[in-house]
């Protein structure tokens, strides 16, 4: 009882900062599952249907707040599910480590990019040819990348579209969508061959659904966005941290 107790305390701090920024907490709780002595493909095809659980639940606020840019959405979510399965083909046989690293670089540099570099607004009303040339291609490297190295794209997503100069609010909003379609897909790849532990689910879903709304209702009620580039910048450092960590 006091494991399933601190596993939900664990569960809804760090949903409450992830979904903040539009991503998922599915790459820092699989490692925290893993600790406690939960088996891989369920600690992995639980974490990802919290993560489906979560962004729905922040999206249902990004939507009603008008924050989600459909028209980036539509060709990033093609491409991100589209490309995610030949990323995970590419990645047989294939010595990730190296990769890895650079995508540690990656976060770090997209961290500072958050903290430090002011990119130039980009307009409410770019036209459907612009929108799809940054949409297609964070798409598909979300998707691809994603799957290559079995991190979470909207680690990828969000940096990339607050570089092009959407508002930082929008560019989480955006995330949130395309991750739970990501997630679910992932979940559907383990769930297989998991033991879901149904107490274990239960617990760490309360904490999830209570965690996403109140990390969604401080990014859109509380935080500016500057302070939401922020806690996106610390996101982006958790997770290359649990990444380096793990290649260590």
């Amino acid at each position: 009882m006091t494991l399933l107790i601190l596993t939900a305390l664990i569960t809804l701090a760090l949903t409450t900062l992830f979904s903040l920024a539009g991503v998922g907490a599915a790459l820092i709780l699989i490692p925290i599952f893993l600790a406690f002595g939960i088996e891989l493909h369920t600690a992995m095809a639980t974490a990802l249907l919290l993560n489906a659980l979560g962004m729905t639940v922040a999206s249902a606020t990004f939507i009603r707040k008008g924050l989600v840019e459909w028209r980036l959405v539509a060709p990033m979510l093609v491409l991100a599910v589209g490309l995610s399965p030949v990323g995970v083909w590419a990645a047989h046989g294939l010595d990730r480590t190296p990769l890895l690293w650079l995508f540690v670089a990656f976060l770090v540099f997209a961290a500072g990019m958050m903290l430090f570099y002011q990119p130039r607004p980009r307009s409410a009303r770019a036209s459907t040819a612009a929108t799809l040339a940054l949409g297609l291609p964070v798409g598909g490297a979300a998707g691809f990348i994603g799957g290559l190295l079995g991190v979470g794209g909207g680690n990828i997503i969000v940096p990339a579209l607050v570089a092009s100069g959407l508002e930082p609010k929008r560019a989480a909003a955006s995330a949130s969508f395309v991750v739970i379609f990501a997630s679910l897909s992932g979940f559907l790849a383990h769930v297989q061959v998991a033991h879901i532990d149904p107490a274990l689910l239960g617990v760490t879903a309360v904490a999830t659904l209570a965690g996403a709304a109140l990390g969604a209702w401080l990014a859109t009620e509380r935080l500016s966005g500057t302070q939401l580039k922020r806690a996106i910048a610390l996101v982006l450092l958790a997770v290359a941290a649990k990444t380096a960590w793990s290649l260590l």
